[in-house]
């Protein structure tokens, strides 16, 4: 346990911590974690893991094997997973860590490990755990912000009630949220946003069919992104964003000639938006306002956002682009949370060789929105 003065940390400042959620035990979350620890240990400081300390032990082991064989000279150890204090969501966890090590606050051990790269009901159950506390902790205000490694829906629905309510990440930090505020949970709409060096986009629906995605294109739905994408970021930045709505039809409906959702819906809710101060245009084409919107080479886009109309419209270009860099960000939520833009990966759990530059890229931009002190010289 981490309870002795010789294992304290130099740093005597009570920073609020970032917590990591392990994600799915069966997947590449805790190894993706372990790396990003002994890849950029300044990045971690103030970041400790909520999971399961024989899981992160495990990956500690296999991501050393596979370092160690990409580079042959290196000689140290596996980094030591070390057992934090249990404690409840409203208490502020310890922000004074031994040097090198990764800090592991158990909920619960699992009753025998998790196969890798195989749905557990097991593994969701404990994921969804580990997502729960670290919201409740976020929302109390006892840790800075939430980072959440990859879970796999699969294994959340199969982990039973209360894990199968909840299709995601997304869905279970907004109905945790809505509780701690007492609201109803369509009191307290959230939208994804997902962003890179590149692009970022914001979602009009998330995880729903194509058909159901589709009715969810209303006035109401896409005028209630635009306003949450517009405080989020204004908030986040300090001054308000230039917002490029994607249509949904080719050519944005060519007139009317294949579709007249362009016309009858999403040009009034941009009408609406911008009556209210917001800077919104379109609906653009779908298949060029991505590339409108994409910083590249040093040269700004047009828009610092594109809001999607569903799904798929709004990630493809995104993972285009690179997974290893995309981050999700929650709008929305009274707390701040970021992931990395990849999921569970289990054809490469357990050879220690997912990259970790995702989840590193989610840490940083959690700690600028969370206001957690950056180590110098990490960018």
């Amino acid at each position: 346990m981490l309870n002795t003065p010789e294992q304290i940390r130099g740093s005597k400042h009570k920073q609020k911590l970032l917590a990591i959620t392990m994600g799915d035990a069966a997947g590449i979350g805790p190894e993706v974690i372990v790396r990003a620890f002994m890849e950029e240990p300044e990045l971690l400081e103030h970041c400790f893991v909520v999971g399961e300390v024989a899981t992160l032990r495990r990956a500690s082991q296999v991501v050393h094997a596979s370092m160690r064989s990409e580079n042959p000279a290196l000689h140290a150890l596996p980094w030591p997973v070390l057992q934090m204090e249990t404690q409840d969501a409203d208490e502020t966890p310890v922000n004074e860590f031994p040097q090198q090590c990764i800090p592991v606050l158990e909920l619960r051990a699992f009753d025998q490990p998790v196969p890798w790269g195989r749905v557990s009901a097991a593994a969701g159950a404990m994921a969804g755990e580990c997502v729960a506390w670290a919201a409740d902790a976020a929302l109390q205000g006892t840790i800075a912000g939430v980072v959440t490694a990859p879970l796999h829906k699969e294994a959340l629905s199969a982990a039973g009630l209360p894990w199968s309510l909840y299709p995601g990440h997304t869905e279970l930090l907004q109905a945790r949220a809505a509780a701690f505020l007492n609201q109803a949970v369509q009191d307290l709409p959230v939208r994804m946003m997902l962003a890179s060096d590149e692009l970022r986009t914001v979602l009009v629906s998330i995880h729903l069919s194509l058909k159901d995605a589709l009715a969810a294109v209303t006035k109401e739905q896409i005028l209630q992104t635009l306003r949450i994408t517009h405080k989020a970021l204004s908030l986040a930045w300090g001054r308000a964003p230039v917002i490029g709505v994607a249509g949904l039809n080719p050519h944005a409906g060519e007139g009317g000639l294949f579709g007249r959702e362009e016309l009858d819906i999403i040009a009034p809710a941009v009408a609406q938006a911008c009556a209210e101060g917001i800077q919104a245009s379109g609906p653009w084409p779908p298949d060029t306002v991505f590339m409108r919107a994409r910083l590249n080479l040093g040269h700004p886009g047009e828009f610092d956002v594109v809001v999607a109309m569903y799904h798929d419209q709004g990630l493809i270009p995104i993972k285009y682009l690179g997974l290893d860099q995309g981050v999700n960000v929650t709008l929305g939520l009274p707390i701040v949370r970021t992931s990395p833009d990849h999921g569970t990966a289990f054809d490469l759990a357990g050879t220690g060789r997912a990259d970790a530059s995702s989840l590193k890229a989610a840490i940083r931009m959690a700690k600028v929105l969370a206001g957690v002190a950056l180590h110098i010289g990490v960018t």
